[in-house]
């Protein structure tokens, strides 16, 4: 080759890779926000998964890009491993699209009707509508389409300027030598590995091999274990995605390169032992762009129905070779995926979810603070702590992905909805700071006196379950998008603060009659505000829930006219929670303190 045809060789390699890059983004941008939703609702059975998987491949030409999503949506916890892999096993099929799309450049110019096909013609008519699409319009839809269309264009001139400079390499003996090398089974795939692991791209190296194709030299013997290391190669990308990713996304990472690497060598086996036994005549066939693409397709279509029935061996395989670590069986690390971004409908179901854990491990910490209070020689301090610090994390993790996805194009809806997180993730996180005093104040008043004096021990007890149901029904309320239960968790907010009024006043009394001491008032006091802040801010959540969105009302005015209005169902429910947690004194008797007497259990809060 002289240096001109090697400087079109590399110009027309540049050219076919950025008009696949700028179809494949401008086809990205017209579906907008719906290819990853499809993905992510859509892949509920195995079957579903694999046609979605090759579908939204076909649609954005890439496989790797499909598999990265689908790693990005397993580390957020969106999707199942088990769903992931039947995407995977989908795009690996879905990526053999892009031949039959390149082979459009490769169609002769002939004379009648077939002239207005060939690749000037098509070229020249495609350039011209992308185009005034992409200058004319001002839709943004259509200047998309225009993005494809020039795409398209992009891509068929770099086709046709890689085939011109290699057109000379069939009469080279050199290069025939080289490709004949290749028909060695061993040697071809790891040629087609490497290859395409270096270009990033299975699409883009079988462009290259449907190019060289045109010389006349390469055979189907050459092309077939190309071909299939093609397919392993493409699995590079996907694995870089496995650094960054959690245990379940470093699982979903392995599927691609485990599945084309079992599916490569079951292929590669059985056609070379019926070789043997039956000698294919084909091996010397010379391969075309056309016969390149229908060999590729056929290749991955074997692939995916050989390995459709074994999916549950592949999970295995994968949760084999990626154990899971105990700390993820603890409290769960925060994995935001910032590639979600993109697309702020994922991004905020990532949040949902996330949100999800943050307020399970919330009502944990609340529900062992108040054990604490209802046995005071219990000690859970040191699981509140690490409750408590789990949450902020969240809280940092969460507030600061949600500010950086007010800075994309969101609608209204979504606006709403960045509002209310960011509101409830601070309520939650409020929640478990009061939790720790809750839990430090019952060491506290085990550690000084041993227990409440009268019938102090027996009033937290009451607004200790009070303010475990008020954390339930938050909890429950946010996580299940239940606006009924909502609306059941201020009239217990009332009912907790009138609660708290009661026992200071009871708390008064005891101290007039010299019933506890003023050490023990200090606790007392400490639990029961913390209580009545725990049910403040589920207040909050249930409100945030119910007014943002609602343009007429404000929280504060949302709440000033359902306690003056008092309406039927408020009234309902405060009456319930009256009778629920009275304060019943009649089978106690205050008596005076009892000495301290030290438990036989070490404590050692932190």
């Amino acid at each position: 080759m002289s240096i001109t045809e090697v400087i079109a060789l590399f110009s027309g390699v540049a050219l076919f890779m950025f008009g696949m890059s700028l179809m494949g983004d401008g086809l990205k941008k017209l579906s907008g926000d719906k290819l990853e939703p499809i993905l992510y609702k859509l892949s509920g059975t195995p079957l579903k998964g694999v046609l979605l998987g090759t579908g939204v491949t076909a649609v954005i030409q890439s496989s790797s890009a499909t598999a990265v999503m689908i790693v990005g949506f397993v580390s957020a916890g969106m999707m199942k491993v088990s769903q992931g892999t039947s995407v995977i096993l989908g795009a690996i099929l879905g990526t053999s699209i892009t031949g039959w799309v390149i082979c459009l450049s490769y169609i002769e110019s002939a004379g009648g009707i077939a002239a207005l096909l060939s690749t000037a013609t098509l070229t020249g008519v495609v350039a011209v509508i992308g185009i005034l699409m992409r200058m004319v319009s001002k839709k943004q839809s259509t200047r998309y389409v225009g993005d494809i269309l020039m795409g398209f264009v992009v891509l068929m001139v770099g086709m046709s300027t890689m085939s011109g400079s290699v057109r000379g390499l069939g009469n080279q003996p050199w290069f025939t030598d080289i490709l004949t090398s290749m028909s060695n089974p061993i040697l071809g795939i790891i040629v087609g590995i490497v290859f395409t692991a270096i270009l990033q791209s299975a699409s883009a190296a079988v462009g290259i091999i449907q190019a060289l194709s045109v010389t006349g030299a390469m055979r189907f013997g050459e092309a077939f274990p190309l071909l299939l290391g093609i397919s392993i190669g493409a699995s590079a990308p996907v694995l870089l995605t496995a650094v960054g990713a959690n245990t379940d996304g470093k699982r979903v990472s392995l599927v691609y390169p485990i599945a084309t690497s079992i599916g490569t060598l079951v292929t590669a086996s059985l056609f070379y032992i019926l070789n043997g036994i039956l000698h294919f005549p084909f091996l010397d066939t010379v391969m075309n762009p056309f016969s390149m693409a229908a060999v590729n397709t056929f290749i991955r279509l074997f692939m995916t129905i050989l390995l459709f029935p074994f999916l549950d061996v592949i999970n295995g395989a994968v949760h084999a070779l990626v154990p899971s670590k105990p700390e993820d069986e603890a409290i769960p690390v925060v994995q935001l995926e910032e590639i979600l971004l993109k697309h702020p409908a994922m991004a905020l179901e990532q949040c949902r979810i996330t949100m999800n854990d943050m307020a399970s491990l919330t009502q944990k910490g609340v529900n062992l603070a108040l054990d604490m209070v209802r046995h005071l020689d219990v000690n859970h301090v040191d699981e509140v702590k690490k409750l408590e610090q789990a949450v902020d994390d969240y809280e940092d993790a969460l507030g600061t992905y949600l500010v950086q996805l007010t800075g994309r194009e969101l609608t209204e809806e979504q606006k709403e909805s960045v509002s209310r997180y960011l509101h409830t993730i601070a309520d939650l996180e409020l929640i478990s700071d009061q939790a720790l005093v809750i839990a430090i104040g019952a060491y506290e008043a085990h550690e000084k006196f041993g227990h409440f004096s009268g019938n102090a021990g027996h009033e937290l007890e009451v607004m200790a379950s009070a303010v475990e149901k008020a954390t339930a029904l938050a909890v429950r309320a946010f996580t299940q998008n239940d606006l009924t239960v909502a609306e059941q968790i201020e009239p217990l907010e009332e009912l907790i603060d009138n609660l708290c009024d009661t026992m200071k006043l009871n708390h008064v009394d005891r101290l007039q009659k010299q019933i506890c001491t003023i050490s023990q008032g200090f606790v007392f006091n400490d639990i029961i505000t913390a209580c009545e802040r725990v049910s403040d801010h589920c207040s909050n959540i249930a409100v945030a829930m119910i007014v943002l969105g609602h343009d007429t009302l404000d929280m504060h005015e949302y709440l000033t006219n359902l306690r003056e209005e008092r309406n039927a169902t408020y009234q309902h429910y405060y009456e319930q929670y009256k009778k629920e947690f009275a304060i019943d004194l009649s089978s106690s008797q205050d008596m005076a303190a009892a000495p301290f007497v030290p438990s036989s259990e070490s404590f050692s809060p932190v």
